[in-house]
């Protein structure tokens, strides 16, 4: 089957937050993506949004247009082995920020799969080999207020407003205090939230081993689904084998990695139990369902590092998948005003869209509303 690919389009979008959100070591004010567009000859357009890098997007969006379009343009969608041979040499640059090179063939990559779907009439969790409709909802949030240490009322707020807005689960936000002021955020957080709902918790890479292992030991028995990222970034691998070992609770990893082959190893190593892979900053589906093939044989859970527009098909398609990570409105406007017809959380659920590709309609009032190359 054949469909050239006669144009490709990148739309930088960035949108301000109403405040500042703040985690162990960083903060971000606002909401940054690129939508990309492949056209196919057939009149096929696929098109999605990927990433969130704010201090690259004007070199992604370079690099697509001056570097892989005129690599791709004429090639065959449904070779995607093809194309992908074309592009992913654009990472091989020792003095180049391979990042760059990731999120922009991510890009691609993503919109290529929607155009495969899109011209073939079929979802893509259909085309991946998946059958579940809906996946558990998982809310990414719990941020500090800033200057203060434990902020019982907006702790007990958030988790409210993630229970209100349909969802079953929260990964809260720690390792930007003390282990000691974390527990006890944590311990507000699990009595605002009552059992039946999921708690994780995510320290971005926040601690030592032995403060993360602190951490643990207070939190044990709070019923932590899984604890993400918990050490630093230059030993993190040993270090989670320690942690998830001696604390006895499920460890997640895998969005700082940008290749299949270290998610691996992170698996083999003992270090993970959950693997959360991000399709959008490490080369695109193609290279993530690599990881949710291994992690399926080895015995892994899989998780996607937010992105819900790209991940709910993925996780979908996975053997192993887990939750749809999302954000507040608040925190990612975007999800919830860029897809004009994105399905709502109904008793903790998200239905998969069922439309062909990525089964989303972008909004492109909004997208022209914040797009910044007019």
């Amino acid at each position: 089957m054949q469909s050239k690919i006669i144009n490709v389009e990148a739309i930088p979008v960035k949108m301000p937050l109403n405040k500042i959100y703040k985690g162990s070591n960083y903060f971000m004010s606002h909401r940054v993506t690129v939508v990309t567009r492949i056209t196919t000859e057939d009149n096929i357009v696929g098109e999605i949004y990927n990433g969130d890098e704010i201090d690259h997007l004007d070199a992604i969006v370079k690099m697509i247009r001056d570097v892989i379009k005129p690599l791709i343009v004429g090639e065959n969608i449904f070779d995607l082995n093809g194309i992908w041979d074309k592009i992913y040499p654009l990472t091989y640059n020792i003095l180049a920020d391979r990042k760059i090179a990731l999120n922009a063939i991510a890009c691609v990559d993503s919109a290529v799969h929607d155009a495969i779907g899109k011209t073939l009439g079929v979802p893509l969790i259909q085309l991946w080999g998946g059958s579940r409709t809906k996946l558990p909802v998982m809310v990414i949030g719990g941020y500090y207020t800033e200057g203060v240490d434990v902020d019982e009322a907006a702790i007990v707020s958030d988790i409210e407003t993630y229970k209100a807005m349909g969802a079953a689960a929260c990964k809260f936000k720690v390792g930007g205090r003390s282990p000691e002021v974390d527990v006890k955020r944590v311990e507000i957080a699990r009595k605002a939230a009552g059992d039946d709902f999921i708690l994780a918790v995510d320290a971005n890479q926040g601690w030592s081993r032995a403060d993360a292992l602190k951490f643990a030991s207070g939190v044990r028995d709070l019923g932590i689904r899984w604890f993400e990222e918990p050490c630093r970034w230059s030993y993190d691998k040993d270090a989670m084998k320690d942690i998830r070992q001696m604390s006895g609770i499920p460890v997640a990893a895998g969005q700082s990695e940008v290749s299949p082959a270290k998610c691996i190893e992170l698996m083999t190593n003992g270090s993970i139990d959950v693997c959360n892979y991000d399709a959008s900053w490490s080369g695109g589906p193609t290279v993530w369902r690599q990881v949710a093939g291994a992690a399926a044989a080895l015995g892994f859970e899989m998780a996607h590092h937010e992105e819900p527009q790209i991940s709910a098909h993925l996780l979908g398609a996975a053997p192993t998948g887990t939750f749809l990570e999302v954000f507040h409105p608040d925190r990612d406007p975007m999800f919830y005003s860029m897809i004009a017809d994105r399905n709502p959380f109904v008793g903790g659920y998200y239905e998969i869209p069922n439309n062909p590709g990525f089964g989303i309609r972008l909004n492109w009032e909004t997208i022209n509303r914040y797009r910044l190359d007019q």
